[in-house]
């Protein structure tokens, strides 16, 4: 039988996780989504450059799309050894290295003259943002107990969209731009690229490693959200004392399902986003400026329709049936989107894929952290995102092959509705450790 000092203590606990859940959030947020959205568009804005690289230097829609993509295969490659290296030295200090190193890269797109040329700065620049993703989810898990994670995800994961809406004009504006005889869409790689190495220093100086440095936490926050770390690490302690390897190898097939769901989102996400000025433009008579407007459309449309998503899949605790129901309902929209030729149909539809594609983010990674802790979550992070992340290659390349084909964005689109079917099917199979009945 409850007495009533232990129903005093349950709420007195309750209102110190919900304080404490509400400071994190408002504390490490708005900088951590600042870091993503400069991270973000520097990945993203070659697909605004391509309006006007096209007709400077003579590129295909099939090297666009190549160059487009090959970005995550050296991303790929870097992530599990970048992830261990921070959990060695620290969130600060490497996440600072690494935006140091990408912004440098980012700024030197101005020298991509050839194809080669241009491959081998987008495969460098993947390099160099390899650790950068991977490396928050991680340090997100350190701060955030799993009761608040999709939730603090899908917050986080809104600058993808919201990089749009600030980076859609912007580009489009700085395309204009035509100074000291420099052509405007290399004013817009350097000036979109200098933004990383300022804030890399504001990293070195401000960001916290781990929640026993949080001088704005009260100390009853302090020790409950220590402690509820601590439990929930116990969970897994098993993770945590056998070799990282033999882990990840026990976890293979979940691991793998995972790699096929995120491979399904990130065909989607980048196939769409990375083609999105070209696609706005063979619908519409838009200049650089007007694209760049219009594309902010889906990308306000996604970042609302993230956090009721994120927030709902925690409060209900059933993190695989809206990860499921999302990929299906993006894969119905992308299909309907490969149906029509109309500016404002295909906007609307591809708005809606892009809100469907995105809100699987804050309930996957929900899903992802709460099967591995320590070492194990480190390593099995970024085998996900880097080799999931093989579908941001994929997504892209296919709709410039189809376009070089005679497809269009048409071929290109069914071929991205395939891949988020099959990722909606196989996230029911995902195992749900800690999902709990509504």
């Amino acid at each position: 039988m409850t007495t009533p000092s232990q129903v005093t203590d349950s709420i007195a606990r309750s209102s110190v996780e919900a304080s404490a859940v509400r400071k994190l959030l408002w504390r490490l947020l708005p900088f951590l989504f600042l870091l993503y959205v400069v991270n973000y568009l520097d990945r993203i804005n070659v697909g605004f450059a391509k309006l006007q690289m096209q007709g400077e230097l003579g590129f295909s829609n099939e090297v666009f799309g190549a160059a487009f993509g090959i970005f995550f295969f050296g991303y790929s490659i870097f992530q599990v050894p970048s992830n261990l290296a921070l959990q060695r030295v620290g969130a600060r200090r490497w996440m600072a290295g690494i935006m140091v190193l990408w912004g440098i890269v980012s700024c030197c797109m101005i020298f991509a003259h050839t194809p080669r040329g241009f491959y081998r700065l987008r495969f460098v620049l993947g390099l160099a943002e390899a650790g950068f993703f991977p490396g928050i989810i991680l340090y997100m898990k350190t701060w955030f107990p799993a009761t608040a994670r999709a939730r603090a995800v899908a917050w986080f994961m809104t600058a993808n969209p919201l990089a749009g809406v600030i980076g859609g004009p912007i580009s489009g504006a700085l395309l204009n731009l035509h100074l000291l005889g420099i052509s405007g869409w290399k004013w817009m790689f350097l000036l979109e690229g200098i933004p990383a190495v300022l804030l890399a220093a504001v990293v070195w100086f401000t960001l916290k490693d781990e929640p026993n440095d949080a001088v704005w936490l009260d100390p009853d926050e302090k020790y409950w959200l220590i402690e509820a770390l601590q439990q929930e690490s116990k969970m897994h302690a098993h993770a945590t004392r056998q070799n990282v390897l033999v882990t990840i190898l026990k976890l293979s097939g979940q691991i793998l399902l995972l790699m096929i769901v995120y491979f399904g989102l990130t065909t989607s996400a980048y196939g769409l986003i990375l083609w999105l000025p070209s696609y706005i433009h063979s619908l519409s008579k838009l200049g650089n400026l007007g694209i760049g407007f219009v594309s902010v459309i889906p990308y306000i449309a996604t970042a609302v329709a993230m956090v009721v998503v994120g927030t709902r899949s925690d409060r209900t605790g059933k993190h695989r049936l809206h990860l499921a129901a999302s990929a299906l309902s993006a894969a119905v929209f992308v299909f309907l989107a490969a149906q029509t030729n109309s500016i404002v149909p295909g906007m609307a539809l591809v708005s809606l894929s892009l809100m469907a594609t995105f809100c699987m983010q804050g309930p996957f990674w929900a899903t992802a952290t709460s099967l591995m802790s320590g070492t194990a979550a480190a390593a099995g992070i970024a085998v996900i995102n880097s080799l999931g992340n093989l579908g941001g290659f994929y997504g892209p390349y296919i709709v410039g092959v189809k376009q070089t084909s005679g497809a269009g964005f048409r071929g290109g689109m069914l071929v991205i509705s395939g891949c988020l079917a099959l990722a909606g099917v196989v996230s029911c199979l995902v195992p749900g450790r800690n999902e709990r009945p509504s």
